[in-house]
């Protein structure tokens, strides 16, 4: 690796001379509170060609000397044209005027407005924060992650459940990073809420495939969240009073159009609200979350930038004073920005994440039961972005994480006797080194390649266990237990992880795209409920437990119409993995210390069709998508019907198939003040697992899956209908003067026709007392999390 370096800063360092250029670079920022764009696009018109500004807002373009003309864009805002003589380097920054009519338009993307044809990235979403505050969502709220679900491809399994899934993949298999710090559980009230305060987030890009070479870690989707780095040019107070919860957020200069800050907090108060009317509440019982989002940066000089982010959230529910659950993140993150020369951009950024957990039960110190876990992750990661040129920009960097894992500190009472059943903390490093390149060959053909080498090591100090063979589907013995030392590497895996995109301009108005995949991930989500919840762990890769392994293929067509006013695109993809786990029946997941021997290994397949329609101009504006799909795994010891003696195991989908999506959001302004939003979602039922057959034994029943099939049947389609009204704030005082402060109400209807949605299904047996030869009255029972409709009224300030 350290020669492949050499040879990179070799040919950098040549390919300077080669001929007389010069560059011209800068930093592309919102003139009303110097904000940095993100993907705005710097176009020369004398090569009809040109660059966009990375995550920082920063760009550059290599050119021979002469006179040239530039367009700076930005959708949303007024193009500024420049015209210079090129005879040395030059830096431009350059601000650019929001254009508050274009604002009106919902968007979904911050980029050129045909960018979805002439991009290279497919398979990617992006959400301007303006979009995402239309989107009616639950109790009002603006939800980022709730946003995400009305996109292709991107679904839940039902209210109540936090994360999201991508593409038939698990909620552990997203990598959700909050100024590049990855976020463990990304939702507050068991998924209602999502743990991001729109107030302080700038940028939503969701990559389902076509993943560049920088990123790496998951298989299933990486979900990048930029925070707003805060007003430069003056003092911004902005914040909502709604129905659940209030937000504020404060943010202004430290030293003017030099350093900047912004602070934003959110709190629920549903149990300050319901104390009044409910005895609940009366021995210490709390329903409430809070979250803190913080960030600041400083300009040092024209080649230094320095941010320094952080949050802090934590869910508290408890029964009473002394019993409970209460589980939180916490994330820190430091970026430094360095301009080596014209061309040479950096970006080095350490990080720490936490989340973790704590579950209480018992009335006094004589009996209770104790129960915490967390993980914790240390980063740093260095980039590098090289402009060679017009028609090449090269990407470098490596990254370096260490894991801390502590499955289990568990504390039992009894009779006031103390038992601790503590387990080991794992501890396990990751590494990664990438390149990738982004060359525009001619003006149809566009390429996006890399590499991206990681590595994991499993490391002590620790109890490695190896196990014996058994048939599949059983728990296996122990065979051995060694103790590795502290620091000792106990296993260590490798893979090579290729990138490839490309896009074929086949007209002004329609492209082809292409791209592939290789992606790995090294810790594992640990959960077997229909819905991840907060209590699920994290565990490492060991000796026992392979890393897992996605290699996905995409083919799409672009195509849009009336100069962009209506944007279409087909996407189909296929995804192949391998080492995916699932559990032996009857498995013990918690405080287990030997739960690998409860872990099932096996291959997965997941395929779709996205379909895809955008309006972006007019009153009505909006979009449609669907998705047909669908997602299994083939482990042995499950599902073996047929293989009863070899327990060799057939196809079975997983628990978040589902193989109809279909989602539509439309958006109407009925004036300048007034607009209605409305969101329509249709989801396949999820599969679930069901008793085939059933005996009754001394009046009990007892269920049988006779045929040991896992997920063989599937509870009833979800679908819900929201609505919401936005009045705006009058813009004119009664002085008839423009008023600087802005304020809106909203008014949301959640789940409108009153869907009783089934979040699960289980079955009981009557309580009654039978008399010989009786048959057992049993039923089935769904489990709804909304029944009826939720109405809510929101107010939101800015001064």
């Amino acid at each position: 690796m350290k020669h492949f370096f050499l040879v990179l800063s070799l040919f950098i360092s040549t390919s300077t001379f080669a001929q007389e250029k010069y560059t011209i670079n800068g930093y592309i920022a919102d003139a009303n509170d110097g904000e940095s764009l993100i993907g705005a696009t710097v176009y020369i018109r004398e090569i009809s060609g040109g660059n966009v500004s990375n995550v920082y807002g920063f760009y550059s373009i290599t050119v021979p000397p002469g006179e040239y003309t530039i367009e700076y864009r930005y959708i949303g805002y007024t193009t500024q044209v420049k015209t210079i003589s090129l005879n040395a380097d030059q830096r431009m920054d350059v601000e650019l005027v929001s254009d508050q009519v274009i604002l009106e338009a919902v968007i979904v993307t911050a980029e050129p407005e045909d960018v979805n044809v002439s991009g290279i990235e497919m398979s990617t979403s992006q959400l301007d924060i303006e979009a995402i505050n239309k989107i009616p969502s639950f109790l009002g709220e603006v939800d980022v992650i709730k946003s995400l679900q009305m996109l292709p491809g991107v679904t839940s399994v039902g209210e109540g459940a936090s994360g999201f899934n991508v593409r038939g993949g698990g909620v552990g298999q997203n990598l959700v990073l909050l100024d590049e710090a990855p976020v463990y559980n990304s939702s507050h009230m068991l998924g209602f809420f999502s743990v991001f305060n729109p107030d302080a987030v700038k940028d939503v890009k969701l990559y389902k495939g076509g993943v560049p070479a920088r990123f790496g870690g998951r298989i299933s989707s990486i979900l990048d969240i930029r925070m707003k780095e805060g007003n430069s040019k003056e003092l911004e107070v902005n914040g909502g009073i709604g129905s659940i919860f209030s937000r504020l957020a404060i943010e202004g200069p430290i030293k003017k159009e030099k350093a900047s800050f912004i602070i934003a907090a959110r709190r629920s108060y549903i149990d300050i609200l319901a104390k009044p009317f409910s005895s609940f509440f009366d021995d210490g019982a709390a329903l409430y979350f809070y979250d803190l989002t913080a960030k600041t940066n400083y300009n040092i000089s024209d080649k230094d930038r320095l941010y320094l982010s952080g949050y802090f959230g934590r869910d508290i529910f408890n029964f009473t004073k002394s019993e409970g659950i209460n589980w939180g993140s916490k994330t820190l993150t430091f970026r430094w920005n360095h301009l080596y020369n014209q061309r040479l951009f950096s970006n080095l950024t350490f990080f720490v994440s936490n989340y973790d957990y704590e579950l209480a039960f018992g009335d006094d110190n004589v009996d209770k039961f104790e129960w915490s876990s967390d993980i914790t992750t240390f980063n740093i990661k260095p980039e590098f972005t090289y402009f060679l040129d017009t028609k090449n920009e090269l990407t470098f960097g490596g990254e370096y994480l260490k894991y801390n894992f502590e499955p289990a500190n568990a504390t039992v009472v009894s009779v006031g006797e103390v038992t601790k059943f503590d387990l080991p903390n794992k501890h396990a490093a990751e590494y990664a080194a990438h390149v990738g390149n982004e060359q525009r060959v001619n003006s149809i053909l566009t390429l996006l390649y890399g590499l991206r080498y990681s590595g994991f090591n499993y490391l002590g100090p620790s109890d490695v266990y190896t196990f014996s063979d058994t048939t599949a589907g059983f728990r296996p013995t122990v065979n051995s237990v060694q103790t590795a030392s502290k620091g000792e590497t106990v296993k260590t895996y490798t893979n090579l992880e290729p990138r490839l995109a490309a896009k074929y301009q086949l007209n002004e108005t329609s492209s082809v795209k292409a791209s592939y995949n290789r992606m790995a991930q090294y810790i594992h989500l640990v959960s077997n409920t229909t819905a991840s919840n907060p209590l699920d762990i994290w565990t490492p890769s060991t000796n026992n437990i392979k890393p897992q392994i996605g290699d996905q293929v995409a083919l799409g067509y672009f195509r849009n119409f009336k100069s962009n006013a209506f944007e279409t695109s087909a996407e189909v993809y296929y995804r192949k993995t391998q080492n995916q786990i699932d559990y032996i029946d009857g498995a013990e997941l918690f405080i287990n210390q030997t739960i690998e021997g409860d872990f099932l290994s096996g291959k997965g397949r997941t395929y779709g069709l996205e379909l895809y329609a955008k309006k972006n101009e007019g009153r009505l504006t909006g979009w449609m998508s669907y998705t047909i799909a669908k997602t299994e795994l083939k482990i042995d010891g499950i599902n073996f019907q047929e293989n009863k003696e070899s327990r060799k195991g057939k196809w079975y989908p997983t628990r978040y198939d589902q193989k109809h999506n279909f989602k539509a959001a439309a958006f109407y302004e009925k004036s300048e003040r007034v607009s209605f939003s409305a969101n329509f979602t249709y989801l396949t039922g999820t599969p679930t697992t069901f008793p085939t057959h059933r005996y009754q034994v001394e009046h009990l029943t007892i269920p049988e899956n006779a045929q040991d099939s896992r997920n063989n049947l599937r509870i009833p389609d979800y679908h819900r209908l929201d609505f919401s009204i936005t009045i705006l704030g009058r813009k004119i005082g009664k002085s008839g003067k423009v008023r600087k402060n802005e304020s809106s109400t909203v008014v949301t209807f959640y789940n409108l026709y009153n869907r009783k949605n089934p979040f699960s299904i289980y079955f009981s047996q009557k309580d009654e007392q039978l008399i010989d030869n009786q048959i057992a009255d049993t039923r089935a029972s769904q489990v709804s999390i909304l029944g009826s409709i939720v109405p809510s009224v929101t107010y939101n300030f800015k001064f």
